[in-house]
C-alpha cells in the first residue's frame, strides 16, 4: 500500500478519535454548566422558602417557650415559595402535569422547626374512588427525642429548652437545661458543653434516620412511574448541620435529573438566619445583561438568579452593586 494511502487512513482514524474526544469534552462542559445552573436554582429555592418560615401572626406572642428562637414555622408558605421558585426556573409554572413530574425528582423537603421537624415526601393514599395513589404530603411534626442512659425520655429543641417525661405521673416537665438540672437527677443536663454536643448529635441523628427511610421509600414509588435512578441520602457535612441548627430552616433534595452522561444529585439548606436580616438578591438586568445585587426595595427590571445573606457574598459571585444602592 502506498504511503499516501496509509496517511489517508491515519487521518481518517485519528480525526474520528479527535472528533469523539471533542464531542465528549463539549458534553462535559455543557453538563457542568447545567449542573451549576441547577445548583443556583435549588439554592435560591431553599432560601426563598426559608424567608417565608416566619410568616405567622404575632410571632413574639407565640406562647410556650421563653426563647428568642421559638416560633411556629410556617411550613406551608415556605414550601409554596420553594416550589414556586423551582417551577419558574424549570419552566413549568403553568403546567400542573410537568410540576408533578418534577416532584418525582424531589424525594424529600425537610422543615427544621424549633422543637421538631416535618418531612414533605411521597406517600401512598387512597383516592376519592378508594384506589391507591401516590402524592406528596407533610408528615406530622416529629420531636427531637432522646432516651438517656437512665431510660428517661427527653425532648430537645434548637437551644437549651428541654422537656423531661415524668414516667410516674406521665407528665412532661419543661424548662431550661440549668433549671431542670438543679431539680432533677438527669446526668446529661448537668454539664452544658456535653449537653450541647448530645443535643446536636441527637437532632441530626433523628433527622437523618428519618430522611434515609423516606428517601428509600421514594425509590419504591419512583420505580412505579418508570424512573430507574436510585435515590439515596447524601452525606451531609457536620459543618452544614452546625450552621443549620443555629435556627429554624428548610432542606430540599433534588436528585436523578439526567445531566449529560450522569445524574444531578444535590441538596440545599435555607437557613432561618436569613429571616433576621434583609435579604440580598442577585439578578440580571434585563436591559443590559449585567449582574447586580440589590434589596427588595430597589426598583428595576432584574431577573432573579440567586439570594445572598450579605453584599460581600454577592460580590464574590460576580454581582455588581445595583444603582439603587448607591443613591
Amino acid at each position: 500500500m502506498k504511503i499516501t494511502n496509509w496517511a489517508m487512513i491515519f487521518v481518517m482514524v485519528f480525526s474520528g478519535l479527535f472528533w469523539a474526544e471533542d464531542l465528549h469534552a463539549a458534553q462535559q462542559r455543557a453538563g457542568y454548566l447545567i449542573e451549576q445552573r441547577y445548583n443556583a436554582v435549588i439554592r435560591t429555592a431553599a432560601q426563598d422558602g426559608a424567608t417565608r418560615l416566619n410568616e405567622n401572626e404575632l410571632q413574639k406572642y407565640e406562647a410556650g417557650y421563653d426563647s428568642e428562637r421559638y416560633f411556629r414555622a410556617n411550613k406551608e408558605r415556605a414550601l409554596s415559595a420553594l416550589l414556586n421558585t423551582l417551577y419558574v426556573n424549570f419552566g413549568v409554572v403553568d403546567d400542573p402535569l410537568a410540576q408533578q413530574a418534577l416532584l418525582q425528582y424531589i424525594p424529600a423537603v425537610l422543615v427544621i422547626d424549633y422543637d421538631g421537624y416535618y418531612i414533605y415526601s411521597s406517600q401512598e393514599t387512597l383516592s376519592k374512588n378508594g384506589e391507591p395513589q401516590i402524592q406528596h404530603l407533610w408528615s406530622e411534626k416529629k420531636p427531637y427525642t432522646l432516651i438517656d442512659e437512665q431510660g428517661k425520655a427527653i425532648r430537645l429543641t434548637l437551644d437549651d429548652q428541654v422537656e423531661v417525661l415524668d414516667s410516674q405521673r406521665r407528665q412532661w416537665s419543661r424548662g431550661r437545661r440549668a433549671e431542670l438540672a438543679a431539680s432533677q437527677d438527669i446526668t446529661i443536663l448537668k454539664q452544658e458543653a456535653r449537653f450541647d454536643d448530645i443535643r446536636r448529635t441527637t437532632i441530626v441523628r433523628c433527622i437523618e434516620d428519618d430522611l434515609a427511610g423516606v428517601i428509600n421509600k421514594h425509590n419504591t414509588y419512583a420505580r412505579q412511574t418508570g424512573l430507574k435512578y436510585t435515590f439515596t441520602l447524601p452525606t451531609i457535612p457536620d459543618e452544614d448541620w452546625d450552621n443549620t441548627l443555629a435556627d429554624v430552616g428548610i432542606l430540599v433534595f433534588l436528585q436523578g435529573i439526567p445531566v449529560g452522561e450522569q445524574y444531578y444529585n444535590n441538596y440545599s439548606f435555607g437557613g432561618g438566619r436569613l429571616i433576621k436580616r434583609k435579604v440580598i438578591y442577585g439578578g440580571v438586568d434585563l436591559s443590559s445583561g449585567i449582574k447586580y445585587y440589590y434589596r427588595e426595595s430597589c426598583k428595576g427590571s432584574y431577573k432573579l438568579e440567586e439570594v445572598f445573606t450579605n453584599e460581600r457574598e454577592a460580590a464574590v459571585r460576580g454581582y455588581f452593586e445595583a444603582p439603587c444602592l448607591t443613591k
